[in-house]
C-alpha cells in the first residue's frame, strides 16, 4: 500500500526535476542553485535538502533523468520501426535522438557536452541509464546478427583494442564476431559526434541545407561500417 508520505515524496522528486529542468534552460548545470529550485517550488531549502542534499545530487538526478527520457524516446522510435529493415532501423534510431537533442539542447550538453567543473558522475548511479542508447544500437547491430542479416567485419589488428572488445562482447553476451562489436562500439560516438555538430552549429556556415538528411546519409554510411 502506497503511504501519503511516499506519494508527496514522489510528487516532490517530480518536482524538483521538472524545475531543475526549467533552470538548466537558463543556466549551466556548473551555475544550478538549490536554493533557486526550492524558491520556484514553493518550499523553504531545508525542506529541499531532505530529498537532494547538495547541488551536485541535482545534476545527478537531471541527468539521470535526461538519459533515461533520450533512451526512452529512442527506444519508442524503434519500437516503431519492428518493421523495417535493420538499415531503417538504425536511421529511425539517430533521428528520434536528434529530435530530442534538437528539442532539449542544454539537457544534451549536460550529457555529451563540457564536464561540469568538479562534479564527478556516481557511476552507481549513472552508468546504466548512460549506456542505454549506446546498447539500443548495439542491440540493434546483433539482433541484424542473429537474423542472419549482417555481415562479418574484420577485427581489430591492435592486441589491446581487440581485447577490450573480446571484453565488452562477453560482458553483455553478443553473439556477433568481435569485429561487428568494435564497429558496433564506434557507433555510438559517430552518431553522439554528428548530433552534437548539428545541434550546437559545429557544421561549417553555409555546407548543409538540410541537417536532417545529412544525419540520414551518415548513418546510412555507418550502417555500412558496422556491416548491416
Amino acid at each position: 500500500m502506497v503511504t501519503p508520505r511516499q506519494v508527496a515524496r514522489e510528487q516532490m522528486m517530480r518536482d524538483i526535476v521538472r524545475v531543475g529542468r526549467e533552470h538548466l534552460a537558463t543556466v549551466l548545470p556548473a551555475d544550478l542553485s538549490l536554493r533557486a529550485v526550492a524558491r520556484d517550488i514553493g518550499v523553504v531549502p531545508s525542506a529541499l535538502y531532505r530529498y537532494v542534499r547538495d547541488r551536485e545530487a541535482l545534476i545527478t538526478l537531471l541527468i539521470v533523468d535526461a538519459y533515461n527520457e533520450l533512451a526512452d524516446e529512442v527506444d519508442a522510435a524503434l519500437a516503431a520501426a519492428s518493421s523495417l529493415s535493420y538499415r531503417k532501423r538504425l536511421e529511425v534510431a539517430a533521428l528520434a535522438a536528434r529530435a530530442w537533442a534538437v528539442r532539449e539542447p542544454s539537457r544534451f550538453a549536460m550529457l555529451y557536452g563540457t564536464p561540469v567543473p568538479g562534479y564527478a558522475a556516481p557511476g552507481d548511479q549513472t552508468v546504466e541509464p548512460g549506456t542505454r542508447f549506446a546498447l539500443a544500437l548495439a542491440g540493434l547491430v546483433e539482433d541484424a546478427w542473429r537474423a542472419g542479416e549482417l555481415r562479418t567485419v574484420e577485427a581489430p589488428l591492435n592486441p589491446t583494442v581487440r581485447a577490450d572488445m573480446e571484453r565488452l562482447r562477453g560482458a553483455f553476451g553478443f553473439e556477433m564476431p568481435v569485429g561487428n562489436v568494435c564497429r558496433a562500439y564506434g557507433l555510438w560516438s559517430a552518431v553522439i559526434g554528428a548530433i552534437l555538430f548539428d545541434a550546437f552549429g559545429q557544421y561549417a556556415a553555409d555546407t548543409l541545407s538540410d541537417p536532417e538528411e545529412f544525419l540520414r546519409a551518415h548513418t546510412d554510411g555507418l550502417a555500412d561500417t558496422v556491416g548491416l
